[in-house]
């Protein structure tokens, strides 16, 4: 492709008015939106109203006034729009790995009613490192084991002795993306619940979580949500299960009437029951941004036109950079069937200093350990000549081997 090519296929982009929504500081090409999403123009104005109006001058008022007790679960409303769940059925709490924590007990809790024997959690090897952390951690403390297995081995692992499967929807490292039905429908068939990640998904890739019959799931609200460093994330409960378990956190905004200020707990009916503490409004503020700033393809062909632009802007840069720089190799799927909405390229020895010199050039994506350079497309804002210049930059970073320079070998904290 030249680049003349890609800004025609920008000029009659049905998606390209939805990039006015954001703040994208000139001369970068942000390729890091599967880590942290770019900010929605409205968010600013938005927290500020908050700390200014509602907070200033409303008060302790403005729990009632301004809606706050009531945003976890509004924000929840408008997420599930996203991911194929029902209203009331998903609500905005704590971070990903607290809500994990939260349907990883409850899916436990479920298995050992129904089938004691079940002792088997079930996941992916390369699967995001805090999920299986939060399931080590728990099938130690329940007396279960946590067993890893490549993508492909997972369905013949389903067995009798299998309580729960646990997986993240597209994997953080290469963007392969599971069947979700397929999978699920395994796992019921084995007997065991069924558990998705949903961190590299919503947003990105259309989700149905009732169309695959997932019994949770849990997501991020930075990333593809736009939602800010550090936002809320979600957690999802099939209506079949809302109300068998009270989730290990019972805090007293999961309680069914927390201003009652009773000694003992009851629980809220349905997803409310998991929340936990007070939820962090500033927070939620801009995250509802983030959501709301997705939302608006809807009037645009929704996910579907999303998915078809992310992957058109993925096939365009992995055809660049394959033809133009034979030293790396592509790590994720080709098929579109089984690729998310990132771009990821392998090299044993000098991927992260490959993409310290690319930011430096204010082309940003990020590396993984231990080889993958890392490119997220966000269709929302990101243009086909961005893909194009993306890897331009990187044929040039690779010809020039400016990747060398001291500076960009010292590692930092964040990469």
């Amino acid at each position: 492709m030249t680049r003349d090519e890609a800004l025609a296929l920008d000029a009659a982009d049905a998606l390209a008015p939805l990039r006015d929504q954001f703040v994208l500081p000139p001369g970068v090409i942000y390729l890091d939106g599967n880590s942290l999403g770019v900010l929605p123009t409205a968010t600013a104005a938005r927290v500020q109203q908050v700390v200014t109006e509602e907070w200033g001058q409303g008060l302790i008022r403005s729990w009632n006034t301004a809606g706050w007790m009531t945003l976890a679960q509004r924000i929840g409303d408008k997420i599930a729009r996203l991911v194929g769940a029902g209203a009331s059925e998903l609500v905005v709490a704590d971070s990903t790995s607290v809500n994990l924590f939260k349907v990883l007990s409850a899916a436990l809790t479920i298995s050992q009613a129904d089938a004691p024997a079940r002792k088997l959690i079930l996941s992916e090897r390369s699967n995001f490192p805090t999920d299986l952390y939060i399931a080590e951690s728990l099938a130690r403390e329940r007396g279960f084991e946590l067993r890893l297995a490549d993508a492909d081995e997972l369905p013949a692992l389903l067995d009798e002795r299998s309580a729960v499967l646990m997986l993240t929807h597209v994997n953080y490292r290469t963007g392969r993306m599971h069947d979700m039905r397929a999978l699920t429908t395994a796992a019921h068939a084995a007997g065991a619940l069924a558990i998705w990640d949903l961190a590299h998904s919503a947003g990105a890739v259309p989700v149905d979580l009732h169309a695959a019959d997932a019994d949770f799931a849990i997501g991020c609200g930075y990333k593809y949500l736009n939602g800010g460093p550090g936002a809320p994330a979600f957690v999802w409960a099939h209506p079949r299960h809302a109300e068998r378990f009270w989730q290990p956190l019972a805090g007293w905004m999961g309680h069914a009437a927390p201003f009652e200020f009773t000694p003992g707990y009851r629980p809220a009916p349905g997803i409310a029951r998991y929340q936990c503490g007070t939820p962090a409004l500033l927070s939620m503020a801009a995250l509802e941004c983030g959501v709301d700033s997705v939302l608006a393809a809807e009037c645009r062909g929704g996910m579907a036109a999303l998915r078809g632009k992310s992957l058109a802007l993925g096939r365009l840069f992995a055809a660049e950079v394959e033809a133009r720089c034979p030293q790396l190799t592509l790590a994720s799927p080709r098929d579109d069937a089984l690729r998310g909405s990132q771009v990821c390229f392998a090299h044993p020895e000098m991927g992260y200093p490959v993409m310290q010199a690319l930011i430096a050039r204010g082309v940003i994506g990020d590396f993984r350990a231990p080889d993958i350079l890392r490119f997220g497309f966000t269709p929302l804002y990101l243009r086909f000549a961005d893909a194009f210049d993306a890897a331009v930059h990187l044929q040039q970073v690779l010809d020039s081997e400016e990747w060398r320079r001291p500076e960009f070998n010292q590692r930092q904290a964040v990469t």
